[in-house]
């Protein structure tokens, strides 16, 4: 702490002492006041306790720079400069040439023309009009001419930066402004007014700014203005701890900070710690009140507002003050009328500018919206709530490259701000450029989505173009955490995508899961139940289809294990139609063998055969209807056809002798009939020689 800040606080409490009587007596006022808040702050550092001598060097210094053959002159200027009659002042001490009373004539010069443009401008169109910017040529020209002979002090050198800067001689201005820092660098405005011409840090920290400990303070506030959040809190952190803990300006600050970060609880912690510690203080008040319209809190803003009136109405915060109330309560009319009050109070009062082009877009009156953002941005080009505002105005009237350009600049202002990344994506969007608009709503997804919107739209972009498998995904993870999406229509579009799109993927329990969120909505209701319905439908039909399925199984199990008996039965049973022909009569056989009483005739035997064989084919045709009904062997079949079939040899290839043959055959046939006359009846076994015969005719 010691390398950050190595004045001692005894002398810094000096400094501000002698701060405070020079640009008191110069008429400075907002520099005194913000001298004089750091001063009291460190009411716990002791430096009075100093020789007498000292008071009487004290008390002289209120005189350094004035004549003393000018004090009655100064007196009677100063005495008008303090009741705001600016030309009276400045026509008292015009024939002055010590220091004091020439800078309060130069100085009383500038508010007076400067007090007639801004009363003259609160219904122009533009605040920096060339016409109005004519009074203060001759001023320049006077201030060149001093600073060339070397007439000018530090706070001469000031003044002619602050014409330079109203002129928009901006670059002539920061080195005015620069010079007067390091001559006066107690002076707290020239600080102000040359913060808003750095526009990026590396600028900042170039800038040769003497090294005086005012810096610190400088350095906070211009990382405010760049919203540069953390580099100004690690700052004002700092300087707390190194003695200014009890400084009003620095909790003031601090709530900026976090007001800027979007910490809104923390804020007003913060001003509220502010309120107490000061109950009548009006400074950043409209700031406050901006806080509490976020976190819809009626009954503090109306009692914020009651508070502000009692103190002073008159106040440009007051008025914002009121003006926020009445938004909140959706009286925008009223609402504006009490912006256009501050404005009249205060031309250049930032807030009312903006707030009030807030108000015109509720109103849908886009023209008079655009007007007010436009006088905002006059006023500083580095607000970027004006630039946003401008760019959703033309989104309205649907030109979108030109809310596109604004929008990119409100981007430049705060790069990490995901509400800007999530307007310029959509603005590519409308403008066909989806490539960009992608990039966009990523990028808002890593800087951290404030409104919880960016991956809703990045899954609706994925879906438009047809990449539903990135879609789901998106949907997936913007879905995850219900609490932290803000649009619950939304939310209820993504369940409902992702419970269709898992319904088309059979994935029935995550459809019937995203389906059953929907039931929530208002909306979504009805079609979340047709869903759930559809899901119940296919659900039973699918458990149809397996229990079908597992009833064809073992049925095709069980006829798989017929069907293979049957067929090894099959096998055996291929043999020659001559054979079955001998077999086909074994009735006949046995009674021909009984009869001929153990002869054999070959003529007869040779002559029944042929008769058996032209017979087999009237039987096979008889036995083919029976075949298609026929769907397996039964038990008894099965049991019976061995024993007729094992016993039937096959027939070699026919010889010369081919009576041999069948008389070889006729005799074996005969055996075989007499074991099957003997173990079953006749009837039954005609019976199964047919069903014997039909099987064999199914090959």
């Amino acid at each position: 702490m010691q390398e950050f800040f190595k004045v001692l606080m005894p002398d810094v409490k000096r400094e501000l002492r002698r701060g405070i009587i020079e640009c008191s007596k110069r008429g400075l006022l907002h520099s005194t006041k913000w001298l004089a808040e750091m001063h009291h702050g460190l009411s716990d550092i002791n430096i009075d306790n100093e020789p007498p001598d000292d008071d009487h060097s004290f008390s002289e210094c209120q005189l350094e720079g004035i004549a003393p053959a000018e004090y009655g002159d100064y007196f009677l200027a100063k005495s008008y400069y303090d009741v705001r009659e600016y030309d009276r002042a400045a026509h008292a001490v015009r024939n002055c040439e010590s220091s004091v009373p020439r800078f309060l004539h130069l100085y009383c010069t500038y508010m007076a023309r400067e007090k007639r443009r801004l009363d003259s401008t609160t219904d122009q169109a533009n605040l920096n009009e060339p016409n109005q910017m004519r009074d203060l040529a001759d001023l320049l020209a006077t201030l060149r001419a001093a600073h060339g002979r070397g007439r000018l002090d530090g706070y001469g050198i000031y003044l002619y930066g602050v014409v330079l800067k109203a002129l928009n001689l901006n670059k002539a201005a920061e080195q005015m402004l620069l010079t007067a820092v390091r001559m006066v660098p107690m002076l707290w405005s020239a600080y102000l007014e040359l913060s808003p011409l750095i526009m990026e840090k590396k600028k900042l920290l170039s800038m040769q700014l003497g090294g005086h400990w005012m810096s610190h303070f400088f350095m906070a506030h211009t990382y405010l203005e760049l919203y540069l959040n953390d580099d100004g809190l690690k700052i004002y952190e700092d300087l707390q701890a190194a003695g200014f803990n009890k400084s009003i300006y620095i909790t003031a600050q601090m709530a900026h900070v976090y007001h800027n970060k979007r910490d809104v609880d923390k804020a007003i912690e913060l001003f509220q710690a502010l309120l107490e510690s000061d109950p009548y203080r009006l400074d950043n008040v409209d700031t406050y009140s901006n806080l509490l319209f976020v976190k819809e809190m009626k009954t503090e803003m109306a009692q914020l507002a009651h508070k502000a009136v009692s103190i002073n109405k008159y106040r440009p915060e007051t008025c914002c003050v009121i003006g926020n109330y009445y938004s909140i309560r959706c009286d925008h009319q009223v609402a504006i009328s009490y912006f256009q009050r501050a404005l009249k109070l205060n031309p250049k009062y930032l807030a009312a500018w903006t707030l009030m082009g807030h108000e015109f877009m509720e109103l849908k009156n886009t023209n008079a919206a655009i007007q007010s953002y436009r006088k905002a941005v006059e006023v500083n080009k580095r607000d970027y709530r004006a630039w946003y505002g401008l760019g959703q105005a033309y989104e309205i009237i649907k030109m979108h490259y030109y809310s596109l350009y604004y929008f990119k600049i409100a981007h430049q202002l705060r790069p990490y701000d995901s509400r800007m990344l999530v307007a310029l994506g959509e603005t590519y969007e409308k403008l066909d450029k989806c490539e960009n608009s992608v990039k966009c709503y990523w990028k808002a997804c890593d800087v951290g989505d404030i409104e919880g919107i960016a991956m809703y739209k990045l899954a609706s972009l994925h879906e438009k173009l047809g990449d539903n498998e990135t879609a789901v995904h998106c949907y997936i993870m913007y879905c995850e955490d219900e609490r932290a999406a803000t649009d619950k229509q939304s939310l209820y579009q993504g369940f409902m995508t992702l419970a269709n799109y898992y319904e088309k993927k059979c994935d029935y329990e995550r459809a019937a899961y995203y389906a059953y969120k929907c039931l929530d909505s208002d909306d979504r209701k009805t079609e979340a139940k047709a869903l759930l319905k559809t899901i119940d439908y296919r659900r039973s039909a699918e458990c149809q289809k397996k229990k079908s399925a597992t009833t064809v199984v073992a049925t095709a199990e069980t006829s798989s294990e017929d069907e293979m008996e049957w067929e090894q039965l099959d096998v055996r049973a291929r043999v020659p139609f001559t054979s079955i022909a001998d077999a086909g009569k074994p009735t006949s056989t046995a009674t021909a063998t009984s009869s001929s009483s153990g002869n054999s005739a070959t003529g007869a035997s040779t002559s029944a055969g042929a008769r058996r064989l032209r017979s087999v084919p009237e039987r096979v045709r008889r036995a083919q209807p029976n075949q298609r009904t026929l769907t397996g062997p039964t038990a008894n079949s099965t049991a019976t056809t061995p024993a007729t079939t094992t016993t039937i040899p096959t027939i070699s290839e026919e010889t010369p002798g081919g009576s041999s043959a069948t008389a070889t055959e006729t005799e074996t046939l005969e055996e075989s009939t007499t074991a099957s006359t003997t173990a079953e009846p006749q009837a039954a076994h005609d019976n199964s020689s047919a069903m014997e015969i039909s099987s064999v005719s199914i090959d």
